[in-house]
This record gives structure tokens, C-alpha cells and sequence, in this order.
């Protein structure tokens, strides 16, 4: 598993996406994206490998949409014991409905982690995106909501059925840009079964992008996700996860 994860960085197929930033009309004319890599070795008392690695592409026609699609994953030992193993996909396309505020999206999305029991969830969604504000000084809001369908399938179907569900999907986006390459984003996502607000999955995530050296950039990042009924055999029913990698964006 170690030479497949090696293989898959060194050609960037594949936790954290290359940014959370919102993506906005105009921003960036034509194709453009991303590379992040991130390496973390400990030996002696702890012996640990993680590897994470993600890749961003866009494009915007300067009009009336954008679309992009980023792949990611991350994997990792204790001991020479797995303790990660998860992989993430994302598709979006977003089309102008006004001039500035409002726009609408269509995505698809797939993802697994071994070590919370998901085998594959597969989702597919639609809805709509209103800027709330935009300031030099106070960044860019972002409000959207909308209802997706979500297949799971888990590594035990004998402990965890199968689960078809449709889900509302709601969110908040923040962005604050300090210079060309530096910024400031935050994403809340809240999306509970429709029929049933008492099962919910709530992802929070956190980022700082600070220049190096041209397109290279240095990112902190934090992600607090809450899954309100968690598989059978998970004990927690959040995660919470820290990283600092390096990007590159073109």
C-alpha cells in the first residue's frame, strides 16, 4: 500500500481539498487548478507515516459559468499499523442567474474511509448560491441551499444496512483574499435527511493560504466533521483533524 500511495502523490491523482475557497464567475478566466502535497514522518519513540495529497481543476468561461472537479485522499500508519485510508471526488458546475448575487449549481461527489466503515458514498445534488455580501475589507458570504440524493454502502452490510437518503444541503462560505495568493476561507455545510432532522452530517472547515514563493503557497488548515448517528463500531461521532502542506496553483 505504501508504493500506491507513493505512485498516487507523485502523480497527484489524488483529505484536504486543494482549497475551500468559493469559486466565483470571472474570478480566474479559462483553466486554471491546483497540486497539494503534505508529508508527515515520525521515528523513534512513535514510528508514523501520513501522506496526503489533492489536485484542483477549473474552468470559468468568464460569462456565465464555472465548473471544477478536485480528487484527494490521504493514507497513513502507526507502528506500521493503517490508521487512514480515505479518498474524496467532487464535480460542481455553477451557471449565472443574475449579474452578481444569485447562481445555481449542480454537483456530484464520491468518497470512502475505511476507518469510519464507508465502503463508497456516492452523492448527487442541485441548488441555489446568493452572495450576501462583498467587501474589500470584510471578504465575500456566500449562502446556499439546495437538496441532494446520497447512496452509502458500508464495509458491513450485516452491522449497517444499506442507505438510500435525500438529504437538504445548506451551507455557509466565507472568503477573505490579503493579497494575490493569500487568504482567509471557512465553509459550514449542514445537511439532515429530509424526513428525519435528528440524522444529520455537519462538516466545518478552516483555512489559512499564505505566499512563499510565487505560486507556491504554505496552507494551515483545520476540519471538524459531525456525523449525528455514525456507523456501528465508530466510536466518536465527530472527527477532528489538523494539517499544514504545501500548494501549488496555476
Amino acid at each position: 500500500m505504501k508504493y500506491i500511495v507513493a505512485i498516487l502523490i507523485i502523480t497527484t491523482q489524488l483529505l484536504a481539498v486543494v482549497s475551500i475557497k468559493p469559486v466565483e464567475i470571472g474570478d480566474k478566466a479559462g483553466f486554471s487548478g491546483g497540486v497539494e502535497l503534505g508529508l508527515d514522518t515520525k521515528r523513534g519513540n512513535t514510528y508514523k507515516d501520513s501522506y496526503k495529497a489533492s489536485a484542483n481543476l477549473n474552468y470559468d468561461n468568464n460569462v456565465s459559468y464555472v465548473t471544477w472537479f478536485t480528487i484527494s485522499g490521504e493514507y497513513g500508519e502507526a507502528n506500521e499499523i493503517e490508521d487512514t485510508n480515505k479518498m474524496y471526488a467532487h464535480l460542481r458546475y455553477i451557471h449565472k442567474l443574475s449579474e452578481e448575487i444569485l447562481r445555481y449549481e449542480v454537483f456530484l461527489q464520491a468518497q470512502d474511509d475505511k476507518f469510519r466503515a464507508l465502503n463508497y458514498r456516492g452523492v448527487g445534488g442541485l441548488g441555489l448560491r446568493a452572495k450576501i455580501f462583498n467587501t474589500p475589507i470584510v471578504g465575500k458570504g456566500y449562502f446556499g441551499l439546495g437538496a441532494l440524493y446520497e447512496k452509502i454502502r458500508y464495509t458491513d452490510p450485516s452491522l449497517d444496512p444499506n442507505e438510500d437518503n435525500t438529504r437538504l444541503n445548506s451551507y455557509l462560505a466565507y472568503s477573505l483574499k490579503f493579497s494575490k495568493n493569500s487568504s482567509l476561507a471557512y465553509t459550514l455545510y449542514y445537511q439532515p435527511i429530509i424526513d428525519d432532522f435528528d440524522d444529520y452530517v455537519m462538516t466545518n472547515d478552516l483555512e489559512l493560504i499564505l505566499e512563499v514563493y510565487k505560486k507556491l503557497n504554505l496552507k494551515f488548515s483545520i476540519s471538524y466533521n459531525r456525523d449525528s448517528t455514525p456507523p456501528n463500531g465508530v466510536e466518536e461521532k465527530y472527527d477532528l483533524s489538523q494539517s499544514t502542506t504545501f500548494l501549488y496553483e496555476f
